[in-house]
């Protein structure tokens, strides 16, 4: 009888000459993950310059029915920038930043990480809405939604999306946009990477420069008391401030005080888009109504090195696991659960944080975009961080023992898709999209009807 073989299929010599593929030298440094918990291995990794070569990828991977993965930023926590034996389009080279000063607009290729168009921006006193670490993907970060520490102003990062670029799984390139394609452009808002690979954005910016911002660390005996007076300011607060609700350890690195190090803290993650004068009214009811804290950092900074603070405590190679939930109301009875769990976390760098949601992200009806929570008031992440891969299992069960915890006291059940893990499952999917999700099933079959994007949080046709 004979034995049928299989053959692993050839890339073109053009892709060839810019990919990685499985036993050349440096492959283990191409494929590690920014969350050294996971763990993924390619066949191939080719290094995209241009929209020719992602049509090639694409239509590799679709000839020879490979799972496609699409990195940008390399930053996933899920790690669904990459994938086990199939094909992923690395869109690291692509990082041309052009800002236009008569319209306020600037185009980023998809390669770009936030840091870089925060530092691009910086130089003409603007800003676009994104996330709160600089080394994020910006790619990822918008498709998923993006919100950070301008978000209560100025609104999510596709809030400010104009248009994109993309390549679709038939090889076309289309640009998206109110006016092109208007029901693709709707879904990417927030739909994540399920119906084309971008290769371009177009965003308005905003006037940021210098801003004042900062941690305030208070001690986690008075996590109660912060937590409630911090539900019930966010939504009188100015929009120009934003205050993320953390609880944590005091990191123990410079330059925070050695004495603290280590120290369990709730805090207060502030950022303040004006004046030091207007900063101080704005805080005036946080230092006059909260106990006396362990550290007010808060100070005058240029906006791009704020969004930069944290990048040292957060490189890539740890051990990542997190989950997240949209958070409607934050009750007494999920206090106390986030007191009983936050305060006992498993390392120096494991956390909880609640992002504000609220603002002029509610300015924006639920139905104009893809991203489904305009009624939530935060975004939650629980997050099990370390270096150390010993403690993988420790972080696991932290972070999945709070947030079942707390899950229960939210009662519609979706999260922020930049914060989900890679299995959590289709019912976890559908509740981060609610009422949108059925459109998005609509355009997933226009645009991507095979499902060959299908390695992210997925839309199934």
């Amino acid at each position: 009888m004979a034995t049928l073989r299989m053959t692993t299929p050839r890339l073109d010599p053009h892709l060839r000459r810019k990919a990685i593929v499985r036993g050349d030298p440096g492959y283990d440094e191409a494929r590690a993950l920014y969350n050294a918990m996971l763990d993924r291995k390619p066949e191939w990794i080719v290094a995209c310059e241009s929209s020719d070569d992602i049509a090639a990828g694409i239509a590799f991977a679709r000839d020879n029915d490979l799972l496609l993965a699409i990195r940008g930023g390399g930053h996933n926590g899920a790690g669904l920038g990459s994938c086990d034996g199939g094909l992923v389009l690395d869109l690291s080279p692509m990082k041309r930043i052009s800002y236009d000063a008569g319209t306020g607009l600037v185009s980023v290729q998809a390669g770009c990480s936030q840091g870089e168009v925060d530092r691009a921006l910086a130089e003409h006193g603007r800003a676009v809405p994104a996330g709160i670490v600089s080394s994020t993907g910006i790619t990822g970060l918008t498709l998923g939604g993006g919100h950070g520490h301008l978000t209560r102003e100025y609104g999510l990062t596709i809030d400010n999306l104009v248009s994109t670029d993309m390549v679709l799984a038939d090889g076309s390139c289309v640009t998206a946009s109110a006016d092109e394609h208007p029901d693709l452009f709707w879904a990417i808002r927030g739909g994540g990477g399920n119906f084309g690979v971008v290769t371009q954005f177009t965003y308005r910016t905003w006037p940021v420069d210098q801003v004042v911002a900062g941690p305030i660390f208070f001690d986690v005996a008075h996590t109660e008391e912060v937590m409630r007076w911090y539900r019930d300011f966010i939504p009188t607060a100015p929009r120009k401030l934003s205050i993320a609700f953390g609880l944590k350890r005091m990191p123990a690195a410079d330059p925070f005080p050695r004495e603290l190090w280590n120290r369990p803290v709730c805090a207060l993650i502030c950022c303040y888009n004006g004046s030091e004068e207007d900063a101080a009214e704005a805080m005036r009811e946080v230092r006059e109504n909260l106990p006396e804290p362990l550290l007010d950092a808060m100070a005058p900074v240029p906006f791009a090195d704020w969004q930069a603070a944290f990048d040292g405590l957060l490189p890539k190679g740890l051990q990542w696991y997190w989950k997240g939930d949209y958070v409607d109301e934050l009750t007494d009875e999920a206090i106390a659960e986030h007191v009983a769990h936050g305060g006992n976390t498993p390392s120096n760098l494991s956390l909880m944080h609640l992002y504000p949601i609220d603002g002029a992200v509610h300015d924006v009806a639920p139905e104009d975009t893809a991203w489904g929570a305009r009624r939530a008031r935060w975004s939650m992440v629980i997050a099990g961080i370390d270096p150390d891969p010993a403690k993988a299992a420790e972080l696991r069960e932290w972070a999945s023992d709070y947030w079942q915890a707390v899950h229960r006291h939210n009662p519609h059940g979706g999260a922020y898709v930049n914060f989900m893990q890679a299995d959590e499952g289709q019912d976890r999917v559908r509740a981060a999209y609610g009422d949108n999700y059925d459109r998005l099933v609509e355009v997933k079959r226009r645009y991507d009807p095979e499902n060959l994007f299908r390695v992210n949080q997925n839309i199934r046709p």
